[in-house]
C-alpha cells in the first residue's frame, strides 16, 4: 500500500499536537495538574504538619541534627573515654562484658530490664575531634549483628559473629597511617582479621582516639490496619573494656565524662535538651589499671527520617498525585473523544497505518506530560522548600543530584502515565471508564500506601507491585540496615529503588500499549 501524503510520522506528531493545543480543556488541563502540584505542596504535605527531629536517646528538637562528611543528618549521642592521638598509631581494647537496659513501657522511671538493643554499640574509635558529626572510624561489638567496623556514619563491614561475654571477648583494634585507617578484630588478642581499611580524607595531625558505648532508642513497632506506629524510650549499653593500649604520640589524661544518673537534685527525673521524656544514666568509671566500665545511650550512625521528624525535599512533591489525575483525564479524553464523537474514521482515513497513529499520540502526549511535570517540579521544589525554611521547620539534605533526579523522575512519572491512560482510553473507548481504571491502578494505591491506613506489609506490595511504585522516583531518603526505625511509605521509604520503581510502570504502560496497538489494529473504528 502506497503511503499517503500526509501520513510521515512528523506530520502525523505535528498533527496530534495541533489537536492538542487547539483544544481549550486539554491545555486548561494541563495547567490544571501544574497548579495542582504546586499548590499543595504550598499548603504542606499529607504528613504531619509538626516539625521536629528525633534522635535515638529520645526527645524532639526543632534544632539541626549534626551533619555527617556527605552532608547528610547523622546521631553522634555517646559515652566516650578519651585521649588526643597526634599522628600515627592505634588503640587496642579487649571488651569482656556487655549488657544493657532498657524500659519495655519507654518510662525508664516505671523500671527496667536487661538486654541490649540489635544495634547497641560498645568498642574503640579514631575521631576528627569530639564535634557532633565530625569523621571516625570504629570498631565495636554490637547487640546481635557481631562485631562491625562502622565508619563516618553511614557504612558499615561485619567483623567476628557472635555475643560478647567473659568466656568469649572480643579484641578490638584501630590503627592509623595518614588518612588510613585499618580496623581489625580476634577472639584471643593472637590471630588478628582485618575488618576493613579505609581512608578518611582530610584527617587532622590530632585526632581523639578512645572507647565509648551507646544504645539506640528503644522500638516498639507495630503493624496493623490504621498504620504502623513505633513507640519505646531510652536504652542504655555497658561495656567492660581492659588491656586498653594505644601506641603513638598521645597527650593528656583520659577525658572520663561524669556519671548521669537520670535525675537532678530535687530528685525529679531529667530531660533530655529539646525532649520530653527521661534520659537513661550514662557514665564511665576505670576498671583496674588498665580499663573502664562505659555505659552510653544514645547512638553513632546516620539519622532515619520517622513520621514527624522534619520535612523531606519531596514532600514539597506532595500535590503529585493531583496533578497526575488531570493529565491521566487529558490523556484518556484525546483518544476517546473522538471515538465518541465519530472522528476517529477521519484520524484514521488520514492515517491508514492506525499504529504509526497511536505512535503519533502517545509521543505528543508523552512529551506534552512530560514538559508539565517538569515545569511544575521545577517550581514546586525550590518554592516549597524555600517557604518550610521561611517558617522556621526543618528540611533534611538532599544532594544536588537526588533533587535534580526527583524533578525529572517526577516528569518522567507523568508523562509515562499519560501513555498508559491513552493506551486504556484506546482499549475500553469510554473516557470515564479509562480515567477510573487507571487512577485505581496508580493513585488509589499510592494514597492507600502513604495515608497511614494499612499495614506497613501491605503497603509495601502496594509500592511494589502496582504503577503506584513509580513514586519511588521521589525519593531522597535512605532506610538503613544499622538503624532501626519505621520504613514505610508513610514515611517516605518506598520498597524499591528510585528508577526500579518507575520502571515497574513502565512495564504496565508498555503492556497497555500492546494491547491497545493490537485492538486498534483489528477492531472497526
Amino acid at each position: 500500500m502506497a503511503t499517503a501524503p500526509h501520513d510521515g510520522f512528523a506530520q502525523l506528531v505535528h498533527a496530534e499536537w495541533t489537536k492538542l493545543r487547539t483544544v481549550r480543556g486539554w491545555l486548561v488541563g494541563l495547567l490544571v495538574a501544574v497548579v495542582l502540584t504546586i499548590g499543595i505542596g504550598l499548603l504542606g504535605p499529607l504528613g504531619s504538619q509538626i516539625s521536629c527531629v528525633h534522635v535515638d536517646g529520645g526527645g524532639c528538637s526543632a534544632q539541626s541534627p549534626p551533619k555527617g562528611p556527605d552532608g547528610r543528618e547523622v546521631v553522634d549521642d555517646k559515652t566516650i573515654v578519651y585521649r588526643f592521638l597526634s599522628g600515627d598509631g592505634s588503640i587496642t581494647a579487649r571488651l569482656t562484658d556487655f549488657d544493657g537496659e532498657y524500659a519495655p513501657t519507654g518510662d525508664v522511671q516505671a523500671g527496667t530490664v536487661h538486654g541490649l538493643q540489635p544495634w547497641s554499640k560498645a568498642g574503640i574509635l579514631i575521631k576528627d575531634g569530639i564535634k557532633p558529626g565530625s569523621p571516625y572510624a570504629a570498631v565495636l561489638a554490637t547487640g546481635s549483628h557481631g562485631v562491625r567496623m562502622q565508619y563516618d556514619y553511614v557504612h558499615d563491614l561485619p567483623g567476628l559473629a557472635g555475643p560478647v561475654s567473659a568466656a568469649t571477648p572480643r579484641w578490638l583494634r584501630l590503627v592509623r597511617t595518614g588518612d588510613v585507617i585499618t580496623g581489625l578484630n580476634s577472639a584471643d588478642g593472637a590471630m588478628w582479621t582485618a575488618i576493613g581499611t579505609v581512608r578518611l580524607a582530610n584527617l587532622p595531625h590530632d585526632l581523639v582516639i578512645g572507647v565509648f558505648a551507646a544504645s539506640p532508642q528503644y522500638e516498639v513497632i507495630k503493624s496493623s490496619f490504621g498504620g504502623t506506629r513505633s513507640n519505646g524510650g531510652p536504652t542504655t549499653a555497658t561495656g567492660t573494656f581492659d588491656r586498653i593500649a594505644l601506641t603513638g604520640q598521645t597527650s593528656g589524661d583520659w577525658t572520663v565524662p561524669p556519671t548521669y544518673t537520670g535525675s537532678g537534685p530535687d530528685g525529679q527525673p531529667l530531660r533530655p535538651q529539646g525532649g520530653d521524656g527521661p534520659k537513661a544514666p550514662t557514665g564511665a568509671v576505670q576498671h583496674g589499671s588498665d580499663g573502664f566500665v562505659i555505659t552510653g545511650s544514645g547512638n553513632i550512625a546516620p539519622m532515619a527520617v520517622s513520621e514527624g521528624s522534619g520535612k523531606t525535599v519531596e514532600s514539597a512533591l506532595a500535590g503529585t498525585f493531583a496533578g497526575l489525575i488531570a493529565v491521566i483525564v487529558v490523556a484518556a479524553l484525546t483518544m476517546t473523544a473522538e471515538y465518541r464523537r465519530g472522528l476517529i474514521r477521519t484520524s484514521l482515513a488520514a492515517s491508514p497505518r492506525r499504529g504509526r497513529l497511536l505512535a503519533a499520540k502517545a509521543t505528543v502526549l508523552g512529551g506534552a506530560s512530560f514538559v508539565t511535570g517538569l515545569a511544575a517540579a521545577a517550581i514546586a521544589v525550590p518554592s516549597v522548600t524555600a517557604l518550610e525554611h521561611h517558617k522556621g521547620l526543618y528540611v533534611f539534605h538532599a544532594s544536588a543530584g537526588a533533587q535534580i533526579r526527583i524533578v525529572v523522575g517526577t516528569a518522567a512519572l507523568l508523562a509515562v502515565a499519560a501513555v498508559l491512560a491513552l493506551a486504556v482510553g484506546t482499549i475500553v473507548r469510554r473516557g470515564a471508564a479509562a480515567v477510573a481504571a487507571v487512577i485505581v491502578v496508580i493513585v488509589l494505591p499510592y494514597i492507600l500506601a502513604v495515608a497511614s491506613v494499612l499495614p506497613a506489609g501491605a503497603a509495601q506490595w502496594l509500592t511494589r507491585l502496582t504503577p503506584a511504585a513509580a513514586f519511588a522516583v521521589q525519593q531522597t531518603v535512605t532506610s538503613w540496615p544499622q538503624v532501626t526505625a519505621v520504613y514505610t511509605p508513610t514515611n517516605g521509604y518506598y520498597p524499591l529503588s528510585p528508577w526500579t520503581g518507575l520502571a515497574v510502570l513502565c512495564l504496565y504502560a508498555a503492556v497497555a500499549y500492546a494491547l491497545a496497538h493490537r485492538l486498534l489494529l483489528r477492531r472497526d473504528a
